[in-house]
């Protein structure tokens, strides 16, 4: 890009607003989103202070989050409590090039008034979260150098 061309503005979340991610120290990054500010990290065994979780570990708890969203809307939408609702997460990084997550593998701790029955149900709406199916469907990434 050119000193005279002018960058397109940030990419947007869905309800308009910019995220923005900052340099703090060493490994750490600021993002922030909406007000909220979330610091990232590295492990120190990777040159960072674990000051905070890594990006990678933040992309897989937005999934688990979404998923534990789904189910909690799901449950209240058929009447059930949402106590003892919970949503473990763990992944394994691929061991080829290149660097990206090669698996995860989610457990919803259901609530103990959820008949089974209901539980081919829940898992069909936590599956369509839209994390979830923004995996499956990925959407295309740009990025601009300003």
């Amino acid at each position: 890009m050119t000193q005279t061309q002018v960058a397109a503005p940030p990419a947007s979340a869905g309800d308009g607003q910019g995220m923005d991610v900052r340099f703090v120290a060493g490994e750490a990054y600021e993002v922030m989103v909406r007000g909220h500010r979330v610091l990232v990290d590295q492990p120190t065994d990777h040159g960072g202070t674990d000051g905070g979780p890594t990006p990678t570990e933040l992309f897989v708890a937005s999934l688990a989050a979404c998923v534990a969203f789904y189910a909690g809307r799901y449950l209240t939408r058929h009447g059930y409590g949402r106590d003892g609702l919970a949503v473990s997460a763990g992944y394994e990084m691929a061991s080829d090039r290149p660097a990206r997550v090669a698996n995860i593998r989610l457990t919803v701790r259901v609530p103990a008034d959820l008949p089974s029955q209901r539980w081919a149900a829940l898992r069909a709406v936590v599956s369509h979260c839209t994390v979830h199916n923004s995996l499956a469907s990925p959407p295309p990434v740009t990025i601009d150098l300003l």
